[in-house]
């Protein structure tokens, strides 16, 4: 009996060459890519719909940081030529609208399957497949496995005490009910003052009878300067988004629309290190970490820096009695993400909003009626949590992924992760990760690095089977010479200084290492070149 159930199991397994795990930016580009190679493929997506990071967002305020018209694919200029952002930076139901236009575009949705989530993905030496097993009880083979699941999309609730018995309403910014959330007339407490609390406090102010903000680190913010973006500028990026991104991939960081200053601040004026920050703050966006070549490197840089961006803060602040816990003076500026905003320092110079500084009065417990810190109760009838994610692992570590000889990924990376480029890992043939940890990924436009792997794992997968090469895995070698030089760029910059979750710091008992390449985007693009130009230098291929 037990071998005819077995038969009957492998009867009803579908067969594909890739099976792709997640429906946001990097899966679709991905899917697009897998079947201009003629290849059948299937995508697994836990929403109801494409989007990823920006189907799960729909917090109030939610907003990319990176400019509307660079934060969009780059590969096909008939898709961008029949899309018109209205936005210098765009919210997140514009985002959403883009990314369900480029699905209709692409007829994405026919090899998609929603409501899905992945638990398992085991490889068989022997057939050299992958077999993906979901929570609706699936299980599928596939040559190649490739994880879209997102550097930040494994939301993380903090384990207060107390919280299953509050009485009130509590969300979390990654996963908001899709119908929004009236908090008109409420006590409102929100948790953290990342990116996400930083948006959305200024929204929650307009509508909340009283609003409580509970912040553990005060975080370095400007003021976005967003806008309605000018036909003039819409039609130029029309005629240029190829080039453009062709640059992009040339730059640090994958953006082009301000220029690195290679000068050194110890070559510069104090008048011209002035002029530069300034021109840059008034401009918006990541400009301001541009404005010295070592301000991301030398304390002395950073520190000027830290300064001006402490005496732009202070400016908008009129409270004396919430300046300096708004002030970060404990991290290097832009070490954790900057954060870019529309009016969140005004929002504390409102009566009805008051802050509570955790680290010197740590929540303790959540109470039927509220949140207890530093010994005060305070009640609230919401609380939202904007806390973010378990980055970079969180989304890869949830799944139970088993390669040679029995080997858990998540062991393998139980003291930090381990990849070569951030693409693949030893020990576990076939299977790419696209923006992995090891990669620049979160250091940079995020299209802009997704459709670098995207392209490179297309290329490399074209090549295996055109050449009838069965398997390609990272060496152990070329893995340990990786991650040993992933952490000697970052241990030459001040991005270790931090308890960011770039370090993982936001997790309890998760390792501390700095998972991004700090290399930059054009410098991480050579290396990938060359690796492929050496027959995949560093991959072992298995016939």
């Amino acid at each position: 009996m037990a071998r005819e159930a077995s038969a009957s199991a492998q009867a009803d397994m579908k067969e594909f060459d890739a099976v792709v795990v997640g429906a946001g930016f990097a899966g679709m580009y991905m899917l697009h890519r897998l079947r201009g190679l003629g290849l059948t493929a299937r995508v697994f997506e836990a929403g109801d719909g494409v989007g990823g990071t920006w189907y799960w967002n729909r917090y109030p305020g939610a907003r990319c940081d990176v400019e509307s018209l660079e934060y969009q694919y780059g590969f096909s200029d008939e898709i961008q030529r029949g899309w018109t952002w209205t936005e210098r930076y765009a919210a997140q139901p514009e985002i959403l609208r883009y990314q369900n236009y480029v699905a209709d575009r692409l007829d994405l949705r026919r090899d998609i399957q929603f409501e899905t989530r992945v638990t398992a993905a085991t490889y068989d030496e022997r057939a050299g497949l992958w077999t993906v097993e979901t929570d609706r009880g699936d299980r599928v083979t596939a040559r190649f496995c490739v994880m879209a699941t997102g550097c930040l999309s494994a939301a993380r609730v903090p384990d207060f005490p107390g919280l299953g018995d509050y009485e009130g309403e509590w969300y979390h910014t990654g996963d908001w009910p899709h119908a929004g959330v009236d908090f008109t007339g409420k006590r409102v407490g929100v948790v953290g003052t990342g990116s996400s609390g930083i948006q959305s406090i200024p929204l929650i102010a307009e509508q909340a009878s009283h609003l409580t903000v509970f912040q553990r680190t005060a975080n370095f913010t400007l003021p976005a300067g967003n806008r309605p973006l000018a036909r003039e500028e819409i039609e130029k990026s029309k005629e240029t988004l190829l080039d453009d991104r062709a640059h992009a991939r040339t730059t640090p960081g994958g953006i082009i629309c301000f220029e690195y200053n290679e000068t050194l601040a110890a070559d510069m004026t104090p008048e011209e290190r002035y002029r530069e920050l300034d021109k840059r703050w008034h401009q918006g966006g990541f400009a301001f970490l541009g404005a010295f070549g070592d301000l991301m490197a030398s304390p002395e840089a950073n520190d000027v820096a830290a300064d001006y961006a402490r005496a732009e803060m202070r400016k908008v602040i009129r409270n004396p009695a919430v300046v300096d816990i708004l002030l970060p003076d404990d991290h290097p500026v832009g070490v954790k993400r900057l954060c870019l905003d529309t009016h969140y320092l005004e929002t504390f110079n409102e009566p009805h909003v008051d802050i509570v500084d955790v680290r010197a009065a740590p929540i303790e417990r959540i109470t039927p009626k509220g949140i207890v810190s530093g010994g005060k109760e305070y009640e609230v009838d919401c609380i939202v949590f904007a806390t973010g994610f378990d980055a970079m692992t969180g989304a890869l570590n949830s799944i139970d992924i088993t390669g040679r000889n029995g080997t858990k990924l998540r062991e393998k990376w139980a003291a930090g992760p381990r990849t070569y480029l951030g693409l693949g890992s030893a020990g576990f043939p076939n299977l790419f990760f696209i923006t992995g940890p090891g990669s620049p990924s979160v250091l940079s436009n995020m299209i802009v690095s997704i459709e670098q792997h995207v392209d490179w794992i297309s290329d490399c997968i074209r090549k295996l089977t055109a050449g009838n090469i069965r398997s390609i895995e990272a060496r152990p070698d070329a893995e340990d010479q990786w991650v040993e030089h992933v952490n000697e760029l970052a241990s030459a910059t001040l991005y270790p200084q931090a308890n960011s979750w770039y370090m993982g710091a936001n997790i309890p008992g998760k390792p501390r290492v700095f998972m991004p390449y700090t290399g930059g985007v054009g410098v991480y693009g050579e290396k990938l070149a060359e690796v492929a130009a050496a027959d995949y230098e560093g991959f072992t291929l298995g016939s």
